[in-house]
């Protein structure tokens, strides 16, 4: 899995275009109709997302004026809404694009962990690696957005490390499940639960059964995430984790050949917003993708649909390169919404285009 095979063959430096300008070649990237062949084998695959859960909280309404008590706009709420966020929300992308999920990590004894139990609803398979710490609140991001446009944002959150009784629980769930998986994701966001301990340990135990890892990152906490399969820093974190200064592609594949040797990881896909992506293999070869995205409104869990379509992709037999084209459409069309969302196999299919 995550191979380069014949078709995704290598060249240097190359720069992918876009799926639909092109046919599939032992030079070029995979024509659509090999893309959608993938895409048709997402049931298949079976994804463990462990990482830090969070509740995220909208209120959304329109600015018509600027408050008597201070400098700041006055927003009219119309509509609040919950949705699943971090590692809930990699899981749903999972989910949404017809893969088979299961979800580790914690909540709070409080409202936000029941709410945020609630919005899991009856997807069961996210409920039996959920655990509960009495010693911290459930995270929970409220974002206050008008006009299309976040005001403010305001989190409610515990960030220390998790009690060695929790990590252990978490370790013995992954260790259960792991037969049955095609793929592993952690999904960081430096709330806790991600640890040097447990990513050493899940790293271990994956090895054992062959299970690649994919790796959602925090610059904090790179030095946890030796000899995984696949990182996906954004342009920020990767040029932060390599000590590097720049945006240019120069500095950008300097900093993607620095973090893969340092990790000893397969691959390095940088995130590179209205840039597209970027991706680093073995022997200094690498490609740029350029964006698909046709309109951004909000780039909020761009990357939980990037590392949630990647694991499908490579649970599926795709090469990294093929499975970052696909993250790559799959991304354009989330960041084309407001909020956290998620993509469907038809909107994926069709933003691929035709023959």
């Amino acid at each position: 899995m995550g191979t380069i095979r014949q078709g995704d063959s290598v060249r240097k430096g190359a720069s992918v275009s876009a799926a639909r300008d092109q046919v599939s070649g032992r030079d070029g990237p995979p024509s659509p109709k090999v893309l959608r062949q993938y895409l048709q084998r997402f049931p298949q695959a079976s994804v463990l997302v462990v990482g830090d859960l969070i509740l995220d909280h909208y209120l959304m309404g329109r600015v018509s004026r600027i408050s008597p008590e201070a400098p700041v706009p006055v927003v009219h709420v119309e509509s609040e809404s919950l949705r699943l966020g971090g590692a809930a929300n990699v899981f749903n992308n999972i989910l949404a694009l017809g893969g088979k999920a299961d979800l580790c990590g914690v909540i709070g004894a409080d409202e936000n962990g029941r709410l945020l139990m609630k919005e899991l609803g009856n997807k069961r398979s996210a409920r039996g690696g959920v655990v509960i710490d009495h010693d911290r609140p459930t995270t929970r991001k409220s974002r206050v957005i008008a006009h299309n446009q976040q005001i403010v944002r305001y989190d409610l959150e515990g960030r220390s490390e998790l009690k060695a009784t929790l990590q252990r629980r978490i370790l013995q769930y992954v260790e259960s499940r792991l037969r049955e998986l095609s793929c592993v994701v952690v999904s960081d966001y430096a709330k806790g639960v991600v640890s040097a301990t447990l990513m050493s340990e899940i790293t271990r135990l994956a090895a054992l059964r062959k299970v690649p890892v994919i790796v959602d990152p925090k610059v904090e906490h790179f030095g946890f995430y030796k000899g995984v399969t696949l990182i996906t820093p954004n342009h920020l974190e990767a040029i932060q984790a390599a000590g590097v200064h720049g945006d240019d592609n120069q500095t950008i594949n300097e900093a993607g050949a620095m973090i893969r040797q340092r990790l000893g990881c397969q691959s390095v896909l940088i995130t590179r917003g209205e840039k597209g992506m970027s991706l680093y293999e073995g022997d200094g070869a690498f490609w740029h993708l350029p964006t698909q995205a046709r309109q951004v409104y909000d780039v909020t869990g761009a990357g939980d649909t990037v590392v949630g379509t990647l694991a499908l992709a490579l649970s599926t037999g795709a090469s990294t390169k093929t499975g970052a084209i696909l993250a790559n459409y799959a991304a354009g069309i989330v960041v084309g919404m407001v909020g956290t969302a998620t993509v469907t196999p038809k909107q994926l299919s069709e933003a691929l285009g035709n023959e």
